[in-house]
């Protein structure tokens, strides 16, 4: 199951992770074919000021992540709810409040990125400030909205936005340069617009009748906001991290190679940030399933979880490193096709750069995976020493030790020192060397339950439905359960999973069961959760039913608690029974 969740997400988590990368990305490469090295210059230098937006979104995003797939993972359908009313008022209120300063603080701003020494420079990189912060809330909103996108299964529809959203910052930025000639202040603009294309087809599902989400004022809660913000902090950290590490190098880069190496800078991330989306929606993953995982303690779901995603990571990063090296020169001369120094410099740190996409990718999978998880200290370790420390530390070193060629080393050498410090710092708290998924998780030894209090299957059958129902049984009485206990437990799997294989798989072999029985703290936990059609048996046990639902409602009246989700196009049922005499 877990494997097909990960294919199912991953390719929307990529896609959604260039909702803002993507826009940067065209705009860089219109940017230096039509304006030149000046006006690329001006856009990297104003680089930090536009990751801050992408920063507070990605916290608001993260802590939404980790707080609905909490309440999922419980199956509270109105503390989901509660979380998502807060997230959108919360990102309302931090994008307008990010437009008006960046609007009347636009020059300041340029001056202190270092702007300020050459006035057509300074006035190329405030306008530009100014038409990109427009889009603030379209911006923030297409991050905040993708993990609602993506718990109600809408991943093509976030996908058509992805691909809305390009084909208008294209279509805008040719009319900024070829008909209105606005400048840097219309390329800014051009991307505002593009974003709130997105906003509108994405944001469309969120009007509909079919949203599984409700939006409403008195959901507004300031302990949820603050919960948000808990969550999300470990995320924000690390994008400081980023903002803090772009204006430090492009500082080291004015004194080491002037204009010119802040301009290949500009291109060099430009591109390994749009190449990076695989490590962010590799991140993005790890970050909501770990979270709906953890808190159903799934000792064996999490280290599978990190199984499958390092192998992702290790394929995504290798494959995508291998392609930026061999085009780097195509990819460069999309942005500055004359031959010149920038050019020059550009070729070079794109190949060297690139290095460390592998090691990044496999960071990100651990940092989400610990923030998922609760072990925010190492989270945030790893974002300061990913984003920010290490690639300060080593730019300034190498620069002094082979100047500009020595700054594209950082990417690699920051990324692969944080991997291995994780490493190294796993096996030193293990007292052993170790490479286990479990161990490398970090997970405090009473998470979970034992292997002998677990009872796990997969039927694809009625025959395995049943099988699964007297190995419950079994187990049952096996861990000091009455008779009457067991047969409850017994009816309950065979009722539900019966129900499921019968009027819910489709094809053979084209859906997927999970049932899962547990024994804890004196209760017996039931989670059923699969791949079918929407189907809330909860609220489906109403007498006009009739004989219809018979073996439904008599296992929700067996059950003390039952709890119902649809997220990530999956239907989750958990039912708690304690024990009976």
């Amino acid at each position: 199951m877990i494997k097909k969740l990960v294919r199912q997400m991953l390719t929307a988590q990529i896609l959604s992770a260039l909702t803002v990368s993507l826009c940067l990305l065209i705009d860089n490469i219109m940017i230096g074919r039509y304006l030149g090295e000046r006006a690329l210059t001006a856009y990297g230098l104003a680089n930090p000021m536009l990751l801050v937006i992408g920063a507070v979104g990605s916290m608001l995003c993260a802590g939404a992540q980790v707080a609905c797939s909490k309440s999922l993972g419980r199956g509270d359908q109105e503390e989901t709810n509660v979380g998502y009313s807060s997230t959108v008022a919360a990102a309302a209120v931090f994008s307008l409040a990010f437009t008006a300063l960046a609007l009347l603080l636009r020059v300041p701003i340029a001056r202190l990125l270092g702007a300020g020494k050459e006035p057509a420079l300074l006035t190329d990189t405030s306008t530009y400030m100014a038409g990109f912060s427009i889009g603030a809330p379209a911006t923030m909103g297409a991050l905040v909205l993708v993990p609602f996108l993506q718990m109600a299964g809408q991943s093509n529809l976030l996908i058509v936005a992805v691909l809305g959203m390009t084909v208008a910052d294209v279509a805008f930025d040719l009319l900024n340069v070829l008909v209105f000639h606005g400048g840097m202040f219309g390329m800014g603009l051009a991307s505002a617009l593009s974003y709130y294309v997105a906003m509108v087809i994405g944001g469309g599902y969120f009007l509909s009748k079919k949203c599984v989400f409700s939006f409403s004022l008195k959901r507004i809660k300031g302990r949820k906001v603050k919960e948000l913000f808990a969550n999300g902090v470990p995320t924000m950290f690390g994008m400081a991290s980023s903002v803090a590490m772009v204006f430090a190098v492009n500082q080291i880069l004015l004194n080491a190679g002037g204009k010119a190496a802040v301009a290949a800078f500009s291109v060099v991330t430009t591109l390994v940030n749009a190449s990076n989306c695989i490590s962010t929606g590799s991140g993005g993953v790890a970050l909501t399933l770990s979270g709906v995982l953890s808190n159903e303690e799934d000792r064996g779901g999490l280290a599978e979880l990190l199984r499958v995603m390092a192998r992702c990571a290790l394929v995504l990063g290798v494959v995508v490193t291998a392609l930026l090296i061999a085009f780097a020169r195509p990819c460069v001369e999309l942005f500055i096709p004359y031959a010149c120094e920038s050019q020059t410099l550009a070729i070079q740190g794109l190949r060297i750069y690139a290095l460390g996409l592998t090691f990044c990718c496999l960071s990100n999978v651990l940092r989400n995976c610990y923030q998922g998880t609760g072990r925010v200290r190492m989270m945030e370790a790893i974002s300061v020493c990913a984003n920010g420390a290490l690639p300060i530390l080593t730019a300034l070193l190498f620069s002094l030790i082979a100047g500009v060629d020595g700054v594209w080393f950082l990417f690699m050498a920051s990324e692969a020192l944080t991997v291995l410090g994780v490493f190294a710092y796993v096996c030193w708290k293990k007292g052993r060397f170790t490479t286990r998924a479990e161990d490398i998780l970090l997970l405090r030894e009473d998470f979970g339950v034992q292997p002998r209090d677990l009872l796990e299957g997969d039927p694809a059958s009625l025959d395995e439905v049943m099988a699964l129902s007297r190995a419950a049984e079994t187990f049952c009485r096996e861990h000091g359960g009455s008779g009457r206990m067991a047969s409850h437990l017994a009816l309950c799997v065979e009722e539900m999973g019966s129900n499921i294989v019968s009027h819910g798989f489709a094809e053979k072999g084209k859906n997927r069961l999970s049932i899962r029985l547990q024994r804890k703290d004196g209760r017996w936990t039931l989670r059923f959760r699969d791949d079918c059609m929407a189907f809330d048996p909860v609220h489906h046990v109403s007498e006009e039913n009739g004989q219809e639902s018979v073996g439904i409602r008599l296992a929700m009246r067996m059950a003390d608690e039952a709890r119902y989700t649809y997220s990530m196009n999956l239907n989750n049922l958990t039912l708690v029974l304690r024990d009976l005499t």
